[in-house]
């Protein structure tokens, strides 16, 4: 079984940087797709970034340029860096792995971000 633990959310100003972590333990982390989501009080979840095996990288319109998404397979872990942070940035960030081999999805506890104007 896989989980997934994020960290290095906060309060951070509005301009400001943040870069969040995931650790992965327990399945095969070559072959997954790595991504962070994120949800808003009220809100749907909305995808974020998404990192294949491979390295390709996917970004919402919303984050694309500000954010960047990483990871390091020795590890097993996936990052994503945030600047020029927004207070619509604002949310409980996600960490998900999906395993593109027995096609699940897992998710992490999630981790606080919160912009101040």
């Amino acid at each position: 079984q896989v989980q997934l633990v994020e960290s290095g959310g906060g309060l951070v100003q509005a301009g400001g940087s943040l870069r969040l972590s995931c650790a992965a333990s327990g399945g095969i982390f070559s072959r997954t797709r790595m991504g962070w989501y994120r949800q808003a009080p009220g809100k749907q979840r909305e995808l974020v970034a998404t990192i294949t095996s491979g390295g390709i990288t996917n970004y919402a319109d919303s984050v694309k340029g500000r954010f960047t998404i990483s990871r390091d397979n020795a590890k097993k872990a996936v990052y994503v860096q945030m600047n020029s942070l927004k207070p619509e940035d604002t949310a409980v960030y996600y960490c998900n792995s999906y395993d593109t081999y027995v096609e699940k999805y897992y998710w992490g506890q999630g981790t606080q971000v919160t912009v101040s104007a």
